[in-house]
């Protein structure tokens, strides 16, 4: 007890070297999941003990940083297929990924303010101060790339803590000074970590799934040295971003308005870059192995994250194929390829599973709408959905392809409709029968599409049904998308008669 209450040795287990090296020693030899939920006990635990001076509280999240970078890499990295599963299993992974970042964002930041406090006391880490601040913006990029998993919401503080970081760098005059995050890690400097958060910002990354995600943030870490951040207006900028400001960067439509904390980047150069890639992958059928994606990924999984990326990066935004129209008109959605087809073959109950959603804007391709996410959460780019307009009796398919999260229990979500005449049948395929929706009309001799659970799709295997007193065959082509719970192929319609 008397120890407990002295001045010149804290009493928590990690001021002592020899039990803080069993314990990080253990944090990075266990499972993701189980390190990242221990690491985040140590650091609540680190933020509660006032007994430490600065430099040894600095040491000791430093050390336990990198003995779990590892394990929350990796957790990162498996979260995507993780998130296919249980609800609640998928909730824990989530909350454990995010809740360690911000633990260790609000570690540095204690340091940091700390320091700043400390005045003349604050020396024994002035030397540490790159390595602190190329820290911080690390542990907010992790914790940002976790929230976009969930598409937000991201609350203006997170970019003005960022800006505040880099401004800070800067006035330092430490922001383009070489330093190595991890050990192994290649070198790097502060500007290129906050650089690095504002192309992923630039990057749409609403608009992708969970793995597309994770394969993005790879890639710009990849194609991350053809950019450069600049003080100077030219021709060619694309983004702005004022770090001074609580403001996400921007498309430059107009110039801004001009401070000494105003910067510029564009993506033109790795635009380029990213088009011989994909190049490269497309002759050789492989991911270039110079690329570190943190795992074995297919090319054409890969492929699409790589277009993406070079549309954000391009000059000039994509342009809409079909012109907007703004309307206000309420809408009746159901999620997923089970809940749709029982609403169209007229077996649902009531209004079970149905939820509300406002419509914002219309177009031959889609809509948007603002939406109040439900307590089961299912709302994610790739989903397929159900949609009745207000007054009508039809419902729509679609496909989710954009998902902003704008508070932590409203959205806004884009939908493209896939069809607006779905059939719900009951097919045979090879003495299996399966639910399906048929998206298209089936005329003898062309192809219709079909959405159907991803286990009932096989190669040769005819599709047999009834609809309308005419029995249909139809034979399975190409694959055109893919969802957690559906695939949508086309089929050559052999029969119907």
């Amino acid at each position: 007890m008397l120890g407990f209450f002295s001045n010149k040795q804290p009493a928590h287990p990690l001021a002592d070297p020899r039990e803080a090296k069993n314990v990080l020693a253990e944090i990075a030899s266990r499972e993701p999941l189980d390190a990242i939920e221990d690491a985040s006990a140590w650091l609540e635990s680190i933020a509660a003990d006032q007994s430490f001076k600065l430099a040894q509280r600095l040491d000791i999240i430093f050390k336990l940083d990198e003995a779990a970078v590892a394990q929350a890499r990796r957790l990162g990295r498996d979260y995507p297929s993780l998130s296919a599963a249980s609800r609640s299993q998928e909730t824990r992974q989530w909350e454990a990924g995010h809740g360690y970042w911000q633990l260790l964002v609000d570690a540095y930041g204690d340091c940091l303010a700390r320091y700043r406090a400390a005045g003349k006391d604050g020396d024994a880490i002035r030397s540490q101060l790159p390595l602190l601040y190329a820290h911080l913006i690390d542990a907010l990029a992790a914790q940002f790339k976790w929230k976009q998993f969930r598409y937000g919401p991201v609350d203006a503080q997170f970019w003005a803590t960022l800006g505040g970081i880099y401004l800070a760098a800067v006035e330092a005059k430490l922001e383009q000074k070489p330093l190595q995050l991890y050990a192994g890690s290649p070198e790097t400097t502060i500007e290129a970590e906050y650089l690095k958060v504002l192309v992923f910002q630039a990057t749409s990354m609403d608009k992708l799934q969970a793995l597309e995600i994770e394969i993005g943030e790879r890639l710009i870490a990849h194609f991350l040295p053809h950019f450069s951040l600049i003080r100077e207006l030219r021709p060619e900028n694309v983004y702005w971003v004022d770090a001074a400001k609580p403001l996400p960067p921007t498309r430059l439509a107009k110039l801004p308005e001009v401070t000494p904390t105003l910067r510029f980047f564009n993506g033109v150069r790795a635009m380029e870059a990213v088009e011989k890639t994909m190049a490269q992958i497309r002759a050789e059928g492989r991911v270039p192995p110079t690329i570190n994606m943190g795992a074995q990924y297919a090319a054409e999984t890969v492929l699409p994250v790589l277009q993406h990326l070079a549309l954000c990066w391009a000059p000039k935004p994509p342009m809409r194929s079909t012109a907007r129209r703004r309307i206000s008109s309420p809408l009746k959605a159901v999620n997923g390829l089970v809940a749709v087809h029982k609403r169209l073959s007229g077996r649902a109950n009531g209004s079970e599973g149905i939820e509300s959603w406002a419509v914002d804007d219309v177009s031959l391709g889609g809509l948007g709408a603002s939406v109040s996410i439900s307590r089961n959460d299912w709302i994610r780019v790739g989903c397929l959905v159900g949609m009745q307009p207000d007054g009508g009796e039809n419902w729509l398919v679609g496909i989710v392809r954009r998902y902003v999260r704008s508070a932590p229990n409203q959205g806004s979500v884009g939908v493209e409709t896939i069809s607006k005449s779905p059939r719900a049948v009951l097919a045979d395929a090879g003495g299996l029968w399966t639910e399906a929706l048929l998206l298209d009309v089936p005329q003898v001799g062309e192809y219709a599409r079909m959405a159907l659970p991803p286990d009932a799709l096989e190669d040769k295997v005819a599709l047999v049904f009834s609809l309308d007193d005419k029995t249909a065959r139809l034979h399975p082509r190409e694959t055109l998308a893919k969802g957690a719970d559906y695939v949508i192929a086309n089929f050559f319609v052999q029969s119907f008669s």
